[in-house]
């Protein structure tokens, strides 16, 4: 079961096609979330993070510290922009 709506962002975006590569802004990881949401459900995405780490521990252990961190960061508040 999950315990928080954080760990149910993280498998969404866990599932997600999105790379840390591509740098992703927060306003992309919010809709990406959404999106896996809305296509998998929650239990679809469980099942994929699931597979994922039977199938390929050491590369979803990255990915889940990727997402993690991507989360994370989205959490913190945003910081005002002033201009110069």
């Amino acid at each position: 079961m999950i315990s928080t709506v954080q760990d149910l962002a993280a498998e969404a975006l866990f599932v997600s096609y999105l790379q840390p590569s591509e740098c992703p802004t927060r306003q992309i990881v919010e809709e990406t979330v959404t999106a896996m949401l809305l296509r998998h459900g929650s239990d679809g995405c469980a099942a994929g993070v699931a597979e994922e780490f039977g199938d390929h521990p050491e590369a979803a252990v990255r990915r889940m510290n990727w997402v993690r961190q991507e989360l994370t960061m989205l959490a913190a508040p945003r910081r005002p922009h002033f201009a110069s």
